[in-house]
């Protein structure tokens, strides 16, 4: 987001826990004009006032991410989520700051009808004792208090429902399926696929859903509005493996493990999951353009062992 700000000739200040990220990924930025960084929590609210009275735009992108940490720590999912928006949201409503606030298509819970899902389509979650529904519900209240926000107190808000947004950068450290599968793959260790390998997934290039982000920001259309965000080429889990095997041309065999083993038992998963993008279409010319094998190339050649330099 950052990287795609700056281009276009918007000053940056950027707020990060480090919790799930790296300093790393900043420093590209360090120096360029425009650009500044704090390293804090968005909990922080005479932080959050400061660097919100500083901006024009707010684009709140922090939350916990990450089945495995969703799994082992819903105390800290729910309280990061919510409050953190609370927060966030709160800062803004003192200066009617234009936000965008980051969803996730995990809302969709188990699904109505199997999707494409569109933006006003009926959520499904799980039962309350089941954390793997934590983190969808705590993103449920985001989105609730997002509309609330521009319908009471007139923050022109915008939320983006992000489907599965992968890249070079990312890390498989908590559980994210490419990099994890790719990691893997260069090993040549196993390649683990949860659940029976069916499931469906759309994966989307992360430049072109920051740009969507980014022609929303202007967008005044999409005030109060709920927005998809993603690209609708399908493939189970299975096939993917299968694709980063070939592509890597590893030898790494595919091993299917049960979710019971792999999180939790009791663990339940969404068998489908594809963005409607019509409304993203029509507001802003939203057309993702990276193929599958685009996006798994640009993710293997920036995890594969560079040779040392002569």
């Amino acid at each position: 987001m950052t990287e795609e700000l700056l281009r276009r000739g918007h000053g940056v200040r950027c707020i990060d826990d480090l919790s799930t990220g790296s300093i790393n990924n900043i420093e590209p930025f360090k120096g360029r004009v425009g650009y500044a960084y704090t390293i804090g929590t968005v909990f922080d609210v005479g932080l959050m006032a400061e660097l919100v009275d500083w901006s024009d735009v707010v684009v709140h992108l922090a939350a916990v991410v990450g089945v495995q940490i969703v799994v082992d720590d819903p105390v800290r999912t729910i309280e990061t989520n919510v409050h953190g928006t609370e927060t966030v949201l709160a800062a803004a409503a003192k200066k009617k700051r234009r936000t965008i606030i980051a969803s996730t298509s995990e809302v969709y819970g188990k699904g109505s009808g199997g999707g494409p899902f569109r933006e006003d389509c009926d959520l499904v979650f799980g039962a309350t004792d089941k954390a793997r529904w934590a983190y969808a519900c705590s993103k449920a209240i985001d989105e609730f208090l997002a509309i609330a926000y521009w319908r009471q107190k007139g923050v022109p808000t915008t939320i983006v429902r992000l489907f599965n947004t992968v890249g070079p950068r990312q890390t498989g450290q908590y559980g994210m399926v490419i990099p994890s599968l790719v990691g893997q793959a260069l090993r040549g260790s196993d390649m683990t696929v949860f659940g029976n390998g069916r499931q469906t997934r759309c994966f989307a290039l992360v430049t072109e859903v920051v740009k969507g982000i980014a022609d929303l920001i202007g967008c005044k259309k999409s005030h109060g509005l709920v927005v998809n965000l993603g690209n609708n080429e399908e493939i189970s889990m299975l096939g993917l493996a299968r694709r980063i095997r070939s592509l890597t041309r590893t030898r790494s065999k595919i091993v299917l493990v049960s979710y019971d083993k792999a999180y939790s038992v009791g663990f339940e998963d969404m068998q489908r999951r594809v963005p409607d993008l019509a409304r993203a279409r029509r507001l802003i010319g939203y057309r993702p353009k990276a193929t599958l094998d685009d996006i798994l190339k640009s993710v293997i050649g920036s995890m594969r062992p560079q040779p040392d330099a002569q």
